[in-house]
């Protein structure tokens, strides 16, 4: 099996919404349980075979560089695409791969967005790509409301109950893909993959989704910020002092 070995993460975004944990940082650098996203990514990753990471900065980048500095404490070794302008995330995803150790490497590139925390198997999604001779394989979660939703008896609109957040039937995408080398070209110089790319590959029925069961929360909020870092202490994958901001 070609085992993936290399990865992109996509850290440019400035992330508004989650204001003010990005007043003056990118979103790769708010903390859960007291250690960046991008921490988390890294550990992740290096636990899951990746030896070599590119990670595509914009906003604030110099930021990300002081933390993560070459990759060694986490396992990985780093280099940086820094984006003059901003490229929208198929842009900047394409402008990173011109920065990846072994651009012709057989195996697939992991990309990652960069507001994501996860813990499911890369390998088992690498065997899967390789099975289907995907082009483009992305992770999908099973989504989970935000909301409480109120449980009735349909017959008589009598409430018995309320379930907090619940998981529904549906998948959604996790930031997380598998990517042939040869299918960057396909990628737009600036704009989102997602808008063009994806599509086309659809079309071509060479894009394929892997559903995931381990822990994945994506870092939109503010209120997802302390969720998350609620579940790294609850669930034992918070990180230790050594991948925590130093000043």
């Amino acid at each position: 099996m070609e085992t993936p070995t290399q990865a992109i993460i996509l850290a440019g975004g400035q992330a508004t919404r989650m204001r003010p944990y990005t007043d003056d940082a990118p979103k790769a650098m708010v903390p859960v349980a007291d250690v960046p996203i991008i921490g988390y990514q890294l550990v992740w990753l290096a636990r899951q075979g990746i030896t070599d990471v590119v990670v595509s900065g914009g906003y604030r980048h110099e930021m990300i560089k002081h933390y993560a500095g070459d990759g060694a404490r986490f396992g990985v070794h780093l280099t940086y695409a820094i984006e003059s302008e901003p490229l929208g995330r198929g842009g900047a995803l394409k402008f990173a791969t011109a920065f990846l150790r072994d651009p012709a490497d057989p195996a697939p590139v992991a990309v990652l967005n960069g507001d994501i925390v996860t813990g499911f198997s890369l390998v088992e999604m690498a065997e899967r790509h390789r099975m289907r001779q995907a082009a483009v394989t992305i992770a999908l979660s099973q989504y989970r409301s935000n909301w409480g939703v109120a449980d009735l008896d349909e017959r008589t609109d009598r409430i018995f109950g309320f379930t907090q957040s619940p998981v529904l039937p549906y998948w959604i995408n996790a930031g997380v893909y598998l990517i042939d080398t040869r299918t960057f070209p396909l990628f737009p110089d600036k704009g989102d993959h997602e808008d063009s790319t994806f599509p086309e590959l659809a079309k071509d029925g060479r894009l394929f989704a892997h559903r995931i069961d381990g822990y994945w929360r994506g870092i939109d909020t503010v209120k997802d910020v302390i969720v998350a870092g609620e579940e790294a202490v609850r669930h034992g994958f918070a990180l230790g002092e050594e991948f925590r901001i130093t000043s």
